[in-house]
């Protein structure tokens, strides 16, 4: 299995993790994970909950210590130093920000513990809310303060001690959806401008796709694979990261030849097969819905045949949800969707006959 995307340079990295191990008991939280996050990059851990993601940035953090391993910040080994000397900043799920503290005072908190004087930490809270885009809020109560604003301020506070690393426990996940849409945005655009390096972590797929550089997506404690969003949804290394990250039609078959599978008792033209799959071997087949194309009846009622990878097949239920229209089609003991833009929508209704095309470029073949 590609755990790595072609071409990731181990040579810039600003965290390196190896053979990480953290067991709880007899529970093994996670297992000899090895990453190499570069400079200046957001990435995002993603996975199921009790994957490991959180467990995880707490080993970075300092706030839980592995098992075994090494963890290495720009080079120098942080595995066993305090968290309190790592130079990172971290915004939590419940941002815990002081109730009885101004913002300003809440943004310079650190500065003020660390010893700062008093002029120092006003002008620096100043520089970070303007930052952030809330100049005028500094003498404000954070009971005052919108959830998106809070936001805002845990991330100033976070960045007050200029971090090397930004941490981020699925700081958005409170949030109403609109108003966590627009912050993925905004903190995408600021983390650029800053070029900070930073680890978010999340369950929320779309959250991954619209704001990392890349994606480390873990299961069961391992990592399933690691590389940029648009590589992960296209070149899912195995079933569970494409059937985890969006939508997927996964096809249980076994191989033919290098160009062929078969599945359901459908012969599927594939473009490739990955590495030590023989003729007989047990796979599956991943192509993603809008992959899929549904042709309508031709004029004298037949179904057109567009060979090896083209099915026939019965409309099951169609959804129009606004900017798609969902497709479900039965190809006997098959079920097929395919998502299509309202425009392209074949005529078609539910109950007609049908056939489903599954282009050979857009399927996916995985070992088991």
């Amino acid at each position: 299995m590609q755990v790595y995307s072609e071409g990731t340079d181990l040579a810039n990295d600003a965290l390196s993790l190896e053979a990480v191990t953290k067991r709880f008991g007899d529970f093994t939280a996670l297992a000899s994970v090895d990453l190499h996050l570069p400079r200046g990059e957001m990435t995002c851990f993603l996975g199921p909950s009790g994957c490991g993601k959180t467990t995880l940035l707490r080993l970075i953090a300092g706030l839980e210590a592995p098992t075994s391993g090494r963890i290495r910040l720009s080079g120098q080994d942080i595995t066993d130093q305090p968290a309190h000397k790592r130079q990172l900043g971290m915004v939590f799920q419940s941002l815990a920000l002081f109730p009885h503290l101004s913002v300003a005072e809440n943004v310079s908190y650190a500065l003020r513990v660390r010893g700062h004087a008093k002029a120092e930490r006003r002008q620096k809270a100043q520089q970070l809310l303007e930052l952030v885009q809330m100049p005028d809020v500094a003498d404000r109560h954070i009971s005052q303060l919108s959830g998106g604003q809070r936001q805002r301020v845990a991330i100033a506070r976070a960045l007050a001690l200029e971090p090397d690393l930004f941490l981020l426990d699925e700081p958005l996940s409170a949030l109403d959806a609109k108003l966590r849409e627009e912050m993925q945005v905004e903190f995408k655009l600021l983390q650029q401008r800053l070029g900070i390096t930073t680890i978010l972590v999340t369950h929320d797929q779309r959250e991954a796709m619209t704001m990392a550089d890349r994606v480390v997506v873990l299961n069961g404690g391992e990592v399933q694979q690691v590389g940029t969003p648009l590589e992960i949804y296209r070149r899912p290394a195995n079933a569970f990261v494409a059937d985890f990250i969006g939508t997927s039609n996964l096809i249980d078959c076994e191989v033919v030849d290098s160009h062929h599978v078969r599945a359901h008792g459908h012969t599927l033209a594939v473009a490739e097969l990955p590495d030590g799959l023989a003729p007989g071997a047990a796979a599956s087949v991943s192509i993603r819905p809008e992959d899929v194309r549904v042709h309508a009846p031709t004029g004298d009622g037949g179904l057109p045949d567009r060979g090896a990878g083209c099915l026939d097949g019965t409309v099951a239920f169609i959804r129009d949800v606004g900017q798609s229209v969902e497709l479900y089609i039965d190809c006997g003991d098959l079920r097929l969707s395919s998502h299509v833009p309202p425009r392209d929508k074949p005529d078609v209704g539910q109950g007609d006959r049908v056939a489903v095309e599954l282009p050979a470029a857009a399927c996916r073949v995985l070992g088991p």
